[in-house]
């Protein structure tokens, strides 16, 4: 499904986003040439993926557009743990059995999630697909049972998984059965980051990417501004409690309050902590990390949801230089 829009938004108009931001627009005003902005929406990675570019030419837009939505496509064919003949669910359906080839890029996405893993102490857990399934947020009412959340909690399970990011041969190996993949909080990220290169290939300088709240922003809006990205409230996502302006770099935000559901007085959402295998407690609902690439912006919103700022720049400072705490709430 895709829908195409070239009229510009107001700066008081929004693209309403799941995980809590949004890209604002703005109003041409000089007399130069007319600059559209064209956008595109498809369905990919479990949301629904909005396209934008500012360009002269609406037919050419819409090819590059449509360009860069079939790279994210791409991705999630590769990535995806829920397909048996991607790279990542094949890899998981021999585990403990033998070793996988899968793409060079797979490989890459894994080998960061590993070392964002490494850097986190575990925090950040690739291999978090039993502890995700045990929970299913979107389909219980109640937790599960107390000895099957212990059976998985503080495994380290990601010291399970070796990969090969060969160039020309790149393979995963899985040692274990609970250690099953699922790149969730960093394969979004990468989608982003590629179609973003697929419209610069097209020659693309200003427009946005956006996957479930993980943005990159090229260039500047149709006013010729900064791209301004509302951050939205965890408890009204009728309102912003702030916003960004962004160009040429990317921004993700992670909340506990898109799924998940209430048993006893407690919240129960979809961001695990692999130390307990529950949904991580925390005091914030969100967290708004910039970051010159959105493989690193998506994966660090879910490595230190819920960490005190200081911790969680320190370690951002270490894992990925340039990546910026802006925001929890």
């Amino acid at each position: 499904m895709s829908d195409f829009n070239v009229h510009a938004p107001t700066r008081r108009q929004m693209l309403q986003l799941a995980a809590g931001t949004f890209v604002l627009g703005g109003m041409l005003t000089g007399k130069r040439y007319r600059r559209y902005l064209i956008r595109h929406q498809v369905a990919t990675m479990g949301t629904t993926a909005d396209l934008a570019v500012v360009h002269h030419n609406e037919r050419y837009a819409r090819a590059a557009l449509q360009a860069a939505a079939a790279e994210l496509k791409r991705i999630e064919t590769l990535m995806t743990r829920f397909d048996h003949n991607s790279d990542i669910g094949r890899a998981n359906a021999r585990a403990g059995l033998q070793r996988v080839s899968v793409s060079p890029e797979t490989a890459h996405v894994v080998q960061r999630a590993l070392h964002w893993a490494d850097a986190t102490d575990g925090a950040f857990e690739p291999a978090i697909a039993r502890v995700v399934d045990l929970w299913d947020v979107k389909q219980r009412h109640a937790p599960p049972p107390p000895d099957a959340i212990q059976r998985l909690a503080n495994r380290q399970l990601y010291r399970r998984i070796d990969v090969d990011a060969g160039a020309r041969s790149a393979a995963l190996f899985v040692r274990e059965g609970d250690a099953a993949i699922d790149l969730g909080g960093i394969a979004a990220g990468y989608g982003v980051d590629r179609a973003v290169d697929v419209l610069r290939e097209w020659g693309i300088v200003d427009g946005f990417v956006n996957v479930g709240g993980d943005i990159y922003a090229l260039g500047r809006s149709r006013d010729e501004e900064a791209w301004d990205v509302g951050i939205r409230s965890p408890s009204d996502p009728t309102q912003l409690i702030g916003q960004h302006a962004l160009s040429d770099g990317a921004i993700a935000t992670s909340g506990d309050y898109e799924q998940g559901f209430t048993y006893g007085g407690r919240r129960y959402h979809h961001i695990m902590d692999p130390n307990t295998a529950e949904p991580r407690k925390s005091v914030w609902h969100s967290v708004t990390i910039t970051a010159p690439t959105c493989i690193e912006a998506d994966a660090a919103t879910t490595a230190v949801f819920g960490w005190p700022a200081d911790a969680a720049q320190h370690v951002l400072d270490d894992c990925s230089p340039g990546a910026q705490l802006i925001r929890s709430a």
